[in-house]
């Protein structure tokens, strides 16, 4: 299998893409998929979609197609979601908790194992099944729970702290709710998650009054 780093970023995000409708047919039992079935499920192009897949092997049979259960499991290997990974939150607040209570994440093998922040009206109560704990802790709690995948929802103000406490306890890939372009060294994989600057994005395409 390729380095992620030679993989496109768009081929990995459309390769999430696949998983998901895949993820769909498995549980709907259907056996077969074709790359035009899968253009017209996505409308990703069929020729991008073989494209996307050869990055990483050669899948299906001509003629017949592609077998669900066989490429939901291939693409959940490429992807690692194939087993639980760990999870850690940073920000307890409402976005926070909106986030460890979505069940998709679970379903889907992202598991939050832990709760932090930084306010002490918080620390130590409960957020869903998580006992929020002080961020300063991050460090030595992740030696045990060897997480390597972060959610920040803190404040813009806190995020690059944040995300330096995150580095620094280990974690080599960050989901960042924070309105902020976070700085760190080039090992770490940031995608950043900006509500404002999507719906302006929508906006500019909103017919003319």
């Amino acid at each position: 299998m390729p380095s992620v780093l030679k993989v496109p970023t768009p081929a990995l995000e459309r390769l999430a893409t696949y998983y998901t409708i895949l993820t769909d047919l498995k549980n709907r039992r259907v056996q077969t998929i074709s790359s035009m079935e899968v253009e017209a499920r996505t409308s990703i192009n069929a020729a991008q979609f073989r494209k996307d897949l050869s990055y990483f092997g050669e899948f299906g049979r001509p003629g017949i197609g592609y077998d669900v259960k066989d490429l939901h499991a291939h693409i959940a290997r490429i992807l690692k979601v194939e087993k639980t990974q760990p999870v850690i939150l940073v920000g307890a607040g409402n976005l926070g908790s909106a986030l460890v209570g979505y069940p998709a994440l679970q379903a889907e093998n992202f598991h939050i194992v832990a709760a932090f922040d930084n306010n002490y009206n918080k620390i130590g109560k409960r957020l869903w099944d998580l006992t929020i704990h002080d961020i300063s802790d991050i460090v030595e709690l992740n030696e045990q729970l060897n997480a390597r995948i972060g959610i920040i929802a803190v404040p813009a103000s806190a995020g690059q702290e944040v995300a330096e406490k995150m580095v620094e306890a280990n974690i080599k890939t960050i989901l960042n709710f924070a309105p902020v372009v976070l700085k760190l060294p080039p090992h770490v994989i940031v995608r950043n998650v900006d509500f404002v600057q999507e719906l302006a994005v929508l906006s500019f395409h909103l017919p003319k009054d």
